[in-house]
């Protein structure tokens, strides 16, 4: 038995969630989410909760069941408050700034890195050395982080790099003379 599979995802006001042609659809007052529905689970929508249970008694249902009730919560979350990451970009002349559409990095290549910005993501250099990323979709949020970070992954020598706020470095100790 699913621990967290058991519990049904609240809905607070304000937000809708609705079934039509395998796909459920969760309206809130930051947009619209929708993920396709799986045949091995059973979507049981109601004014006040979604309640997620296996169809039947296979393994598949069974290892589904969790995460689909997971996915359902990551939806109810995104259109309420949203989801967000926070980079900390480190070393001398690195630097980010946000442009419209695009994000601009230096990072120490003899060329800047544009990385554009998908559709309801939204990208903040509150300073040189901060990206804010914030978006209702959890999934397109972490991916952008990700590929940015993938520019410039932080080395353990000196610590440069792009690192996820509260992300600790392991430090190695340099060359012994």
């Amino acid at each position: 038995m699913s621990r967290i599979g058991k519990k049904a995802v609240p809905v607070p006001a304000g937000v809708t969630a609705t079934i039509a042609d395998k796909v459920l659809s969760v309206k809130g007052p930051k947009g619209t989410l929708s993920m396709p529905l799986v045949d091995e689970i059973t979507y049981d929508v109601q004014a006040d909760a979604i309640s997620v249970q296996p169809s039947n008694a296979t393994k598949r249902a069974r290892a589904f069941w969790g995460m689909q009730r997971t996915m359902v919560q990551n939806l109810v979350t995104g259109v309420t408050a949203g989801f967000s990451k926070k980079l900390v970009i480190t070393g001398v002349g690195y630097r980010a700034a946000a442009q419209g559409k695009t994000l601009k990095l230096q990072l120490g290549y003899s060329h800047d890195v544009n990385i554009d910005v998908p559709e309801g993501i939204e990208v903040k250099t509150p300073d040189a050395t901060t990206v804010e990323i914030s978006g209702a979709d959890k999934q397109k949020v972490g991916q952008l982080a990700a590929e940015i970070r993938r520019w410039r992954k932080p080395e353990p020598y000196k610590g440069k790099g792009i690192k996820y706020d509260g992300e600790f470095i392991f430090r190695k100790e340099g060359k012994k003379k």
